[in-house]
């Protein structure tokens, strides 16, 4: 039985984000800045050195990871990265910028492909993820899937096309034990249609649903498991094409 607490998902926490983020502010801790209106989280630090030298950026002091305003949304959208991979880390920077007030996120990486359909470098919107993490259990009963905000999708989806961009939408299975993939369940996932596995979307959904604010995810394939085998190909000019796109799709939506 996971978690081990039975009905914990009901039961009061000891202490919430909103008080973490009180104590911060009576130590003097609190950002000094406005809260941006939306929030892209990132993981990889090609991407954010990418931003960091192609963009106008102001690095902000944050108890979490590395934030940078972006200049050219007025600060208004702001990028975090370095928090470290994984649903637990993400969750923990998406509980507190929500206790700050922001309200819209999207959550951008790379992912594996399940699929052969799917080449390095392709783009994946997530509108639904397997809950094979164990966060999203703290919140929300089990249950198989966890679902993107649609709104978030339709608007990723109409961004995508404005710049010209092919894309494939589908689930994908988040896991946090990324060593622990079986072919077994590839082979699973891949007959049931699943497209994608990352570390981090499942949780992300859930989250944003019980705090009641917009979530989206979307992906650049990195490497395939297609074939039951591992073929890595992090570093490939079409991997950075794709993280790029990603970011010019996520500061679009975020804006409009």
């Amino acid at each position: 039985m996971f978690p081990n607490f039975a009905d914990k998902q009901d039961k009061e926490p000891i202490f919430t984000p909103g008080e973490f983020v009180g104590y911060l502010r009576a130590s003097g801790r609190y950002p000094k800045f406005s809260t941006p209106s939306g929030i892209i989280f990132s993981y990889q630090k090609t991407l954010l050195d990418y931003v960091i030298k192609n963009h106008r950026v102001a690095k902000v002091e944050t108890v979490m990871g590395e934030m940078y305003l972006l200049k050219e949304t007025n600060n208004q959208i702001a990028i975090v990265g370095k928090l470290g991979i994984g649903a637990p880390a993400v969750i923990t920077a998406l509980e507190e910028l929500n206790a700050w007030g922001v309200k819209k996120y999207i959550s951008i990486g790379t992912a594996g492909t399940l699929q052969k359909s799917l080449a390095i470098g392709d783009i994946v919107v997530c509108d639904k993820a397997i809950r094979d993490e164990g966060v999203s259990h703290h919140y929300l009963s089990s249950e198989k899937y966890a679902f993107a905000s649609s709104v978030m999708v339709e608007k990723i989806k109409k961004s995508l096309e404005k710049l010209g961009q092919k894309y494939q939408v589908g689930s994908s299975w988040t896991i946090d034990a990324p060593y622990r993939e079986t072919i077994a369940e590839a082979k699973e996932y891949q007959k049931e249609g699943v497209l994608t596995v990352e570390m981090e979307a499942a949780a992300l959904f859930v989250v944003a649903g019980y705090r009641k604010v917009e979530m989206g995810a979307i992906f650049t394939v990195s490497d395939s498991l297609a074939d039951f085998k591992w073929s890595p190909d992090f570093y490939h000019k079409e991997t950075k094409e794709g993280l790029e796109i990603l970011y010019k799709t996520a500061l679009d939506v975020l804006l409009n």
